[in-house]
């Protein structure tokens, strides 16, 4: 990879491993989302997609998790505005938005170490979506999103 690429080039100049690097493995991504179609508000669960590994906040079948979980969100640049509720800390949103990337995202600080202090990972509050019965998804809700146009 290009040496300080985030800071160096925008996002559709980014190679496909720099795009992958630019994840900082929160696992916020994971969370599994509702949408009103009334009104567009989406709310957030504390459930994670049954691939991701709480503890690490990685993908346990990564190569094949489109196939697996046909829900899987694709996150390319091409369709980056449309997922408004990536949290503000998101390196995609935040490059997106012309924004910087935080300090404490991996290719700032060189590890996760402060990304997992500072509780921006999902691995302290997450459960798995094998372990929650759709019928009682509501029940996990834990935010609500206003999607502003």
């Amino acid at each position: 990879m290009r040496e300080r690429f985030w800071e160096r080039y925008p996002l559709h100049e980014l190679t496909a491993e720099e795009w992958e690097a630019l994840c900082d493995g929160c696992g916020q991504c994971c969370l599994l989302k509702l949408e009103d179609a009334d009104t567009g508000q989406v709310a957030v669960l504390n459930v994670a997609c049954e691939l991701l590994d709480i503890p690490s906040c990685r993908c346990g079948d990564y190569a094949n998790r489109f196939a697996r979980v046909p829900g899987c969100t694709r996150l390319t640049l091409e369709r980056v505005e449309q997922f408004r509720w990536l949290p503000h800390s998101c390196a995609y949103r935040r490059l997106y938005e012309g924004r910087k990337l935080a300090a404490w995202h991996p290719l700032n600080a060189g590890d996760d170490r402060r990304l997992r202090r500072k509780g921006i990972d999902v691995s302290s509050f997450a459960v798995s979506q094998r372990e929650v019965p759709e019928e009682h998804l509501e029940d996990h809700i834990i935010a609500v999103l206003p999607i502003d146009d």
